[in-house]
């Protein structure tokens, strides 16, 4: 069976949520799935509840509680060979028949910074673990990325309540 490329991005909401649930939908048919997430490290709602289930792996974290764009020297180095780590991981679990579908979400926010091997990174998109469907999100994807992709989805904020300092919300935000 042929698989695809999925890319999820812009600066829309939804682009996790849709990749956690394409994650359930091929864990209802039997798929194994392997998740990694780039700059989370905090709760969210469909990773506790996707860890749950039979054939899902996930890998997470960064360095610190901070955002990318505030992080210390060190905890950039940190949350890079991190990063670096739970790639490699992932795609020992791909290539090695263990992995139906790859998630690599916020992966183009993890090169942006680059607190990710991006050579790594294209060798994965462009050339994808045979047998694994790969679903990538982030906010902005790069061409390369974009031109790659089977599926390429941009979701475009209108609105959204961060814009009038609402906070993130349980079960809504994460």
């Amino acid at each position: 069976m042929k698989r695809f490329v999925h890319l999820y991005y812009g600066d829309g909401k939804g682009k996790t949520t849709a990749a956690m649930g394409l994650a359930l939908r091929a864990a209802a048919h039997g798929e194994s799935i392997v998740i990694v997430q780039f700059l989370k490290s905090g709760s969210s709602g469909e990773i506790d509840m996707l860890r749950g289930v039979s054939g899902v792996t996930v890998f997470r974290g960064k360095a610190g509680n901070h955002f990318a764009s505030h992080m210390t020297n060190e905890e950039k180095a940190a949350t890079k060979a991190m990063h670096d780590r739970h790639l490699r991981q992932a795609l020992h679990l791909a290539y090695a028949g263990y992995c139906g579908m790859l998630i690599l979400d916020e992966i183009t926010a993890a090169c942006a910074y680059g607190l990710i091997d991006e050579a790594l990174v294209q060798k994965t998109v462009i050339q994808p673990p045979e047998n694994t469907e790969l679903v990538l999100t982030g906010r902005d994807a790069p061409e390369w990325m974009r031109s790659r992709a089977d599926y390429c989805t941009r979701l475009v904020k209108e609105k959204h309540p961060f814009d009038l300092h609402v906070p993130a919300r349980a079960g809504i935000e994460y």
